[in-house]
Formats: C-alpha cells, sequence, structure tokens
C-alpha cells in the first residue's frame, strides 16, 4: 500500500496507473513518428508535441479514473472493458475539440489524433486484461495471519478476500477458543490456539501478523510477538490494518485513551486554520462559477412548487453550536408537520420531481457557500446533522460528538466513500470515515476530497 494525498493506495493501482500513463503516451508518440513530415523530435521537443500529447494522456488517464476502472481492476469480460475504453478514448476527443476553440496550437493534428487513439484501443484494454489476470497472479499475494476471530478480524478477512487489489490472503488463524459455527470462510481455518503463534509463522511465513484479539489481558501472546517482530516479522494491530483497508477508523476497537494520549488522532490546528483560509477562497470562487446555475435552480424551485426557494435548517457545527445551513428546497412546503424530525429515505415521498434531480446532483447544496462565508462551515468536513439526531446518535453511538471537533462541511470523505443510508449501522460507518478525516485532515486529503466530490456530482451518485 502506498500513502497519496493521507489516502491508502494499492499498489496495484499505482503500477496500473504509472503504467498506462506510460502506454498513452507511447501510441502518440508512435503517431506522431509515423505521420509528421517534420523531424518529430523537433516538434516533440520545441514545437510544443510533448505538451499537446500530455493534454490528451490526461484526459485518457481522467476518463479512466471517472469510469471507476482504478477502483475496479478486474473487468467482467474483454467487450466491457473495450466499450469503457471506448468511452474514454471519445471523452479524449470531446476534450480535444473543446481546447480547440481556446487555441488551436493546444490540439494535436487531426491524423496523429486518430491513429494514436486507435493504437491506445486496441493496447490498453489488452494491457488491463493480461495485467489483472496474469501479472498480478504472477506477482502473488501476500498472506496475513490473524490472531483471533472477533469481528474485526472477521471484516479484514472479507475485505482482502473480495478485493484482490490489495494484493493479501488470509492464510488462516490462531485461537484458543475459536467458535466453529459462523466464521466466514474468507478467514480460512484454524491453525492452532495464541500460544502456537512462534511455530505457526515460522512453518507458514506470513507477510503480516494481524493482532485483533477482542480481549487482550492476559491473552496476548506479547514475548513471542516481540521475539517474531526483532526477527524481521511485521506484526499490526488489526485496527490500523482496518483503517488501511476501509479507509475509516473502527469504533469496536476504538479505546477512550488513544483518544486522549495519542499524538495523532486528533485534528492538526495548523491544518485546521490553514482550511478556514483555503475554504473561504473556493466559497467565493464557487460562487463566482455556480452564481447562473443557482439562479437557473431558483427560478425552477418557484415555479415547479409553492414554498421558499431557501430552506433553512438548524444543524449542528463545530463545538456543538447550532446554526442555520442553507439549501435550495428540495421538498414539499410544511413536509415535515405532520412527521416531525425524519431521516431522508430513499424514495422519500415528501421530495419534489425537481428535487430529487437537485438532490442527485447535488445542486440542492450550493447555497451552503453562504455558510462557509459565515464561518460555519468548511467546504470539506463532517455532515452537518439536526440537533434532534445528534442528541440521540450521541446516546446510541460511542465517540458520536467527537466528529464535531472541526467545522461541518459541504462534501466530505463519509459522502464519497458510503452509500446512500438510515440506519444506525450505515451511521457508524459514516462516523468512522469522519474519524479518520479528522485524524488526517490536511489540505491534500480536502484537495481529493474535492476532486472526487466532482466526479460524484457528474456521475449523480454517492452517499448523501
Amino acid at each position: 500500500m502506498v500513502r497519496v494525498f493521507r489516502v491508502f493506495v494499492p499498489t496495484s493501482v499505482i503500477g496500473i496507473l504509472i503504467s498506462e500513463i506510460v502506454l498513452a503516451f507511447s501510441c502518440y508518440t508512435l503517431a506522431t513518428l509515423f505521420l509528421l513530415e517534420i523531424d518529430p523530435m523537433i516538434d516533440f521537443l520545441y514545437g510544443g508535441g510533448a505538451g499537446r500529447i500530455a493534454m490528451v494522456v490526461a484526459s485518457i488517464i481522467l476518463g479512466i479514473y471517472f469510469t471507476d476502472l482504478y477502483s475496479d481492476l478486474h473487468a467482467a469480460s474483454g467487450i466491457r472493458m473495450i466499450q469503457h475504453f471506448c468511452l474514454v478514448i471519445g471523452l479524449a476527443f470531446l476534450v480535444q475539440a473543446l481546447m480547440g476553440y481556446v487555441n488551436r496550437s493546444w490540439v494535436l493534428s487531426r491524423w496523429v489524433m486518430l491513429y494514436g487513439s486507435g493504437m491506445a484501443l486496441v493496447i490498453m484494454p489488452a494491457w488491463r486484461m493480461l495485467y489483472a489476470n496474469v501479472v498480478m497472479r504472477g506477482v502473488g499475494q501476500r498472506s496475513m495471519l490473524f490472531l483471533g476471530c472477533g469481528e474485526l478480524v472477521r471484516l479484514i478477512a472479507g475485505r482482502i478476500a473480495e478485493e484482490p487489489k490489495y494484493g493479501y490472503m488470509s492464510l488462516g488463524f490462531l485461537a484458543d477458543d475459536a467458535e466453529k459455527q459462523g466464521l466466514p470462510v474468507a478467514l480460512g481455518e484454524r491453525l492452532g490456539s495464541l500460544g502456537d503463534v512462534t511455530s505457526v509463522t515460522t512453518a507458514r511465513k506470513p507477510a503480516l501478523v494481524v493482532a485483533g484479539l477482542e480481549e487482550r489481558r492476559g491473552r496476548l501472546p506479547v514475548n513471542e510477538l516481540l521475539d517474531l517482530r526483532m526477527s524481521g516479522v511485521t506484526v499490526e494491530e488489526a485496527a490500523n490494518v482496518y483503517e488501511t483497508l476501509f479507509g475509516r477508523i473502527s469504533v469496536l476497537s476504538l479505546r477512550p485513551s488513544q483518544l486522549i494520549f495519542s499524538s495523532s488522532l486528533g485534528p492538526n490546528p495548523r491544518y485546521v486554520s490553514l482550511q478556514t483560509l483555503y475554504s473561504t477562497a473556493v466559497a467565493l470562487v464557487g460562487l463566482a462559477l455556480t452564481g447562473p446555475i443557482m439562479l437557473l435552480v431558483a427560478l425552477l424551485v418557484k415555479i415547479t412548487s409553492r414554498g421558499p426557494i431557501i430552506y433553512r435548517q438548524c444543524r449542528v457545527g463545530r463545538n456543538g453550536e447550532e446554526f442555520e445551513v442553507f439549501k435550495f428546497r428540495s421538498m414539499y412546503e410544511d413536509a415535515e408537520a405532520r412527521t416531525g424530525a425524519i431521516w431522508a429515505s430513499r424514495n422519500d415521498p415528501r421530495i419534489t420531481p425537481l428535487g430529487r434531480w437537485l438532490r442527485k446532483l447535488r445542486l440542492d447544496e450550493l447555497p451552503q457557500f453562504f455558510n462557509v462565508l459565515r464561518g460555519e462551515m468548511s467546504i470539506v468536513g463532517p455532515r452537518p446533522e439536526r440537533p434532534e439526531f445528534v442528541r440521540t446518535l450521541s446516546e446510541q453511538i460511542p465517540f458520536y460528538r467527537q466528529r464535531h471537533c472541526v467545522k461541518p462541511g459541504i462534501t466530505g470523505w463519509a459522502q464519497i466513500n458510503h452509500k446512500y443510508g438510515d440506519t444506525i449501522e450505515d451511521t457508524i460507518a459514516k462516523l468512522e470515515y469522519d474519524l479518520y478525516y479528522i485524524k488526517n485532515l490536511s489540505p491534500a486529503l480536502d484537495l481529493y476530497i474535492i476532486f472526487h466530490t466532482a466526479k460524484v456530482m457528474l456521475l449523480s451518485r454517492g452517499a448523501q
């Protein structure tokens, strides 16, 4: 795993990304060598040829990213893969056409673009299939040996079984009192008791030993693990592995002492202050760019249903302070007059037909730029919740109040990673993402989230 923008990325994804950049650049470079009448090297080095090719390659890589081909490296079929790349190459042509209106010198010649794209359309899907089916299998998967078989260990085993891109497999587990019923197949077989960790590690040679005991006191083989660690074996806590694989902090294993004494779990005060500055700048730019869209949305809201254009609602902000959040109204007027404060649900009958589209495209959130300018919100942060829900959830879910140590955001780590859901389980998962964000809050992570939010909006999906 490689950490980029405070996000853990599998090395297999980094490998395919770098190789596809090289392949795409090579395709258009070869087309330039074969088709241009002038000296290709002169055009490449001094005529701006390298820059023009780089722009095409950038649009192709962005297209691959937006079609989720870096999230799932395995295609259902070759035909499906080719269809994806046809869409990606089509996007590159569209970008070239748009750039031609700005400056013709930025655009590749017609025949170089056609021949280069033809080669890319053949070579890149073939390489993707080869990489997924041969290269990744040839490199092999690293094995994990688990100590214990609790809930956290089961989640980790399930994750690496479902996502081969992480490059891990479960070797099995050690436990003194393992249940024979209810253990997932992905966890593997019981290889012995906790006291056998030295002999099993010596015999099986796992790449990683994961300590995931739910109750450690008097049970964890400390001396044996220390000897293994000093001999070069990698030993990790299950909570750290969970954070790496899931991009969130498990509340199952989180203890108050970690929050109190850890120097890395809370938000960095310097980054919190810096966030206020660039959030204000982004909000000003956002209002300038989306002003015409906001005027159009305001007009549509007014003429399609009765009620105010802007919906104001009390939410909980930083340090528990309440404020009014601004949104374009997406529900019928007085929607909660009979029901009271309830969570929105999928296919909620209170939402207007226009409101469904506003929520799907997240256009209802645009007035929150004003909340950012007022200092009540940031561009990125945990989602602000209503006081009624906060009181209830704080009683039911450990550490829920700690998410209010930073300003809430228009978008956030939980919003881009978790699907729509209105259950306690969904709320816990979102809290885990929020805690991960608070721990890793930085301009780099905020930039990643903003970039990914654009993808979510364009593809009309993601968490709500």
